[in-house]
């Protein structure tokens, strides 16, 4: 059998819909937390050692480079707390269509960017 189909083989060309973008986020942003808590915890290790330890990561957490370490670590479990909720909600019947599905993840990525905002505003 012949098959006369289109492929379209250019990956910047095909659109993918709103509720993909967010699904690859969520998914990105569990992989991002999984490294981020081991630095995480090492931070806390190393504050809970002794004087010297606080010393040193109070020191560090004074420059904009680990402020802004600590935001995209904030964002990444803003983002990530936000869509599992969504996906609770789905879980209980709501937004299960298409359209639903496409409202849930605008309202997802709306509360994100409010919540990582602030976030920022409280990192600095």
């Amino acid at each position: 059998m012949k098959d006369t189909r289109p492929v379209n083989l250019d990956i910047g060309t095909i659109k993918l819909p709103i509720t993909a973008y967010a699904s690859i986020l969520h998914r990105i942003s569990g992989v991002f937390l999984f490294v981020a808590i081991g630095v995480m915890i090492y931070a806390l290790d190393l504050s809970l050692s002794g004087e010297d330890g606080f010393a040193s990561i109070a020191s560090l957490m004074s420059s904009s480079f680990s402020k802004l370490v600590v935001w995209a670590v904030l964002a990444g479990l803003i983002y990530h707390s936000v869509a599992g909720v969504k996906h609770l909600v789905m879980d209980l019947g709501y937004g299960e269509s298409y359209e639903g599905g496409a409202l849930g993840s605008r309202i997802t990525f709306a509360v994100s960017a409010v919540l990582i905002a602030l976030a920022g505003v409280w990192v600095w």
